[in-house]
């Protein structure tokens, strides 16, 4: 606990330093109140590396609780592979693109007919690295897409050129950081490690063929329900959302960089900020137009009956040990990491969209 207050004292000076010495501008545009604009230079295609904020079904269904009850119930009214009640971020950039969500790598072979709409390579519970869940990496999804254009001839090089690429990072790499010791140097050290895996990544998307890349930032990690339900879902945790922020000034830093280094006339890469949009919707108790209103944005609308159990468990006889809320429209958070169908509306509206709208 003395790491743990020290690590946040730390990263607290730390981060008002650089504000101070370089400035992080994490004010984003409000969104518009018309709908998205038909550019030509609009993405046809959308291709999506990460983890269960972008996972659309890749994983086994005896494997994730995203293919259990009551995972899907707002849309399509079934489990059907995504880590909420129903839609997620990649399902609201695809609609702004106006194409359907692109197919799950693992259903390519049974799609056929969608490919033409890209692919998420996503799988929930993997990070930039290797994670306790044994699941591709973001460095072998890269991979799949590269043996798709390479070997398979499914993609080409114009067809990432015509796409948006969906990079969706939440923060599985630090899943175990406040419990697994280390000293504040070694925990700075590894989020340096990430970030600079991240922007190799970015890095080669881009040789491949990658023409206009977004990148989450990550989420305030200490505003998960898996951290606030030891304050009965009422206050954050503030080194968690320390690591967060340090974290994303690297992140903002690498992309920087990376867009200086392209020999593109316009930016190759952006940023789609959940650190400032999650917090928008969560200070407000809802998105900014009032549309949608949030009365505990910190409590999960699926929560286990105890701490050993979560959303979807059953005992060994069968029965559930879940509760879920009468609405889940209403709730911000699904489970103890994932937004609601109603969270990712609000989270997307609230910036995201203004965001891609520029980029395209």
């Amino acid at each position: 606990m003395n790491l743990l207050k020290s690590l946040h004292c730390y990263f607290f000076f730390l981060i008002h330093l650089l504000i101070i010495v370089h400035g992080i501008n994490s004010d984003l545009p409000s969104p518009p109140n018309v709908l998205i604009s038909n550019h030509d230079s609009k993405p046809t295609k959308l291709f999506v590396f990460g983890d269960s904020y972008a996972d659309t079904g890749n994983i086994a269904n005896s494997r994730s609780p995203s293919w259990k009850q009551p995972y899907g119930i707002t849309f399509p009214g079934k489990p059907a592979g995504r880590f909420s009640d129903g839609l997620i971020l990649t399902d609201y950039i695809a609609k702004s693109l106006g194409i359907q969500p692109p197919v799950p790598y693992q259903w390519r072979k049974f799609a056929r007919q969608h490919l033409q709409n890209g692919m998420n390579f996503a799988y929930g519970g993997t990070g930039v690295f290797n994670t306790d869940v044994l699941l591709p990496n973001m460095t072998t999804q890269i991979d799949f897409l590269e043996k798709l254009m390479l070997g398979d001839l499914v993609y080409t090089k114009t067809d990432l050129q015509s796409s948006l690429v969906l990079v969706a990072v939440s923060g599985n790499d630090y899943s175990n950081l406040s419990t697994a010791g280390g000293t504040i140097p070694e925990i700075m050290a590894f989020i340096t490690k990430v970030v600079n895996q991240l922007a190799l990544n970015l890095k080669r998307i881009e040789t491949m063929g990658g023409r206009k890349i977004a990148v989450t930032s990550l989420q305030p990690l200490g505003c998960l329900p898996r951290e606030t339900m030891a304050s009965a879902f009422q206050q954050c945790n503030e080194t968690e959302n320390t690591a967060a922020t340090y974290h994303n000034y690297l992140l903002q830093q690498a992309v920087a960089k990376l867009n200086n280094e392209s020999n593109s006339s316009k930016p190759v890469f952006t940023i789609l900020d959940l650190y400032t949009s999650f917090n928008k919707v969560i200070n407000n108790n809802g998105n900014l137009s009032g549309d949608l209103m949030f009365e505990t944005p910190l409590k999960p609308c699926c929560t286990g009956v105890s701490r050993d159990y979560s959303c979807g468990s059953l005992n060994d006889k069968g029965v559930i040990m879940y509760n879920v809320c009468k609405n889940p429209g209403s709730a911000f958070f699904w489970d103890r990491v994932h937004p609601t169908q109603a969270g990712w509306h609000a989270v997307y509206y609230s910036s995201l969209k203004a965001t891609l709208d520029k980029f395209f």
